[in-house]
């Protein structure tokens, strides 16, 4: 009971973590209607994504594993929903990161 308590508090406190981390835009000129690259923009979101990944994706193994009550399984779908918003704002950031330009520029 108090190692789950443990664990729901921290994924509260990760969550200001990982509503920064879903929203940062990747480019933050072409979030201004500027077509630009932006050399830092993709670092900026991977600075936020990581141990987001790492705390929601660990919290939603350790809850699927108890299973039995409905509270932890709803809990793991939600830590299993915000994993997956992040690694896609962090899947296009590597992305964005080591593309043609910004290898060329950005070095």
């Amino acid at each position: 009971m108090r190692r789950m308590m443990v664990l729901y508090l921290a994924l509260i406190a990760a969550l200001p973590f990982a509503v920064l981390a879903a929203i940062l835009p990747i480019n933050s000129y072409r979030a201004q209607g500027n077509e630009a690259l932006d050399c830092d923009g993709p670092m900026s979101v991977l600075i936020f994504a990581l141990p987001v990944l790492l705390i929601y994706g660990a919290g939603a193994i350790q809850l699927y594993r108890v299973r039995r009550r409905r509270f932890h399984l709803a809990a793991a779908l939600c830590c299993l929903l915000v994993f997956c918003a992040v690694g896609w704002n962090a899947a296009t950031a590597l992305l964005e990161s080591y593309g043609d330009a910004s290898i060329e520029a950005c070095s």
